[in-house]
């Protein structure tokens, strides 16, 4: 088919760009808020510093290695479309046929940006910035871009026909998955006793991030239509009716066993949920997706029995909210997904192609990110010292202080 540039479809795509940027500085005040008061500005700048080098990463052949042209089915072509060679005005034959191809590369570098960012929550206070910046280069290029190519970018899980409307698997499952490699790389808090739950030092700030998450994510799903169209109207209601539903569930639950309506279960519980419907919100109907919010809701409340059995110190529960969230979801996508909705049906055949990708993709993240960060801890210690630690890294790392006055 002949590309045609509609525009209402790019003014659509530009909003939905313009969205998702949003959920990185979302991201930031919603771990900025979660964490100790000593660690505010540091995980705050881990989310942003993100902005800026994996956007230079994603300029100088990140974009190429994912969507160029397939290389064995394992990476693209760098040199194709590096420093926005062929990269202009025109639409795409092959992505997103009606925007400028440019705004398509704007598009997926902002889901580039918030997927390493992710993972910073796992090992709040522990990793020193210098190993940070080394771990997020590596992490992008050696991580991220490979499983991108291998789903989105017509890569050998595509092939097999693994489909991921908008990031469960190229972003919550290698997010989730690699922070679970980092918190065991780098141990238990020193600060912390063990099966002591990190106390928010502010709740306010958790929820102003929350609130940019939720509204960030109608771009971040809706936009995998690529289109203002049914398709994209299906994504974005889908998107709140999970995130709504798995928000109740959570309430119920922390009321349940914790016989306290914690707000900052509340607020996890919704991000949740997200998370979990973020493979399958183009591909299901809404009675659907209430069913997936609530099971989104169940397997991450009660995945906190694996992190308490195994004791891995996982500071925010990326593994449980964005690995388990990513996994529930794309393989319900195989249980619920409706031919009516975008070309693809619920069937055994589909669920076990979506339970091929999970496993490929979490395992590959998990093992890969354990061997980075050996790599990287083997030129120079990652981990900040025990009196770094103590003292708060904002202040021993940074020389700043979030609530100076």
């Amino acid at each position: 088919m002949t590309p045609v540039l509609n525009t209402g479809d790019t003014a659509f795509i530009i909003l939905c760009t313009a969205l998702v940027c949003v959920m990185t500085p979302g991201l930031a005040f919603f771990y900025g808020g979660l964490v100790k008061a000593k660690n505010v500005l540091t995980i705050m700048m881990q989310s942003f510093i993100s902005m800026g080098i994996v956007a230079l990463i994603w300029i100088f052949g990140g974009f190429s290695l994912a969507f160029g042209p397939d290389i064995g089915g394992f990476i693209g072509d760098i040199t194709y479309h590096f420093a926005l060679d062929k990269v202009g005005g025109a639409p795409s034959p092959l992505y997103a046929s009606t925007v400028p191809f440019i705004m398509f590369f704007a598009y997926q570098m902002m889901f580039a940006i918030i997927t390493p960012a992710l993972i910073t929550g796992a090992f709040a206070g522990r990793f020193n910035f210098r190993g940070y910046i080394k771990f997020l280069i590596l992490w992008t290029i050696i991580i991220y871009l490979p499983v991108c190519h291998w789903i989105w970018g017509n890569g050998w899980l595509a092939q097999l026909g693994v489909v991921d409307f908008a990031g469960g698997i190229v972003i919550h499952v290698s997010a989730g998955f690699a922070a679970l490699a980092t918190v065991l790389f780098l141990g238990r808090r020193t600060d912390m006793a063990p099966g002591e739950a990190t106390t928010p030092n502010n709740l306010p700030l958790v929820a102003i991030g929350a609130g940019l998450l939720w509204f960030g994510w109608f771009g971040f799903n809706a936009g995998g239509a690529y289109a203002a169209n049914e398709l994209a109207s299906y994504a974005f209601v889908n998107t709140t009716v999970a995130g709504s539903v798995a928000m109740v569930m959570w309430l119920i639950l922390d009321w349940h066993f914790s016989r306290t309506p914690s707000f900052a279960g509340v607020l996890v519980g919704a991000v949740a949920g997200l998370a979990t419907i973020t493979p399958c919100a183009g591909y299901v109907e809404p009675w659907a997706a209430i069913i997936i919010g609530a099971a989104g809701s169940l397997v991450c409340y009660f995945a906190k029995m694996v992190q308490e059995r195994l004791k891995f110190d996982d500071a925010l529960e990326v593994w449980r909210a964005h690995g388990m969230g990513g996994v529930t979801g794309a393989l319900l996508l195989g249980v619920l997904a409706n031919q009516g909705i975008d070309r693809v049906s619920a069937s055994t055949h589909q669920f076990l192609i979506q339970l091929l990708g999970v496993v490929a993709v979490g395992l590959y993240s998990f093992v890969v990110t354990y061997i980075i960060l050996f790599v990287i801890n083997a030129i120079g210690p990652i981990r900040v010292t025990p009196a770094e630690e103590r003292a708060g890294l904002d202040e021993s790392l940074h020389g700043e202080d979030a609530y100076r006055l």
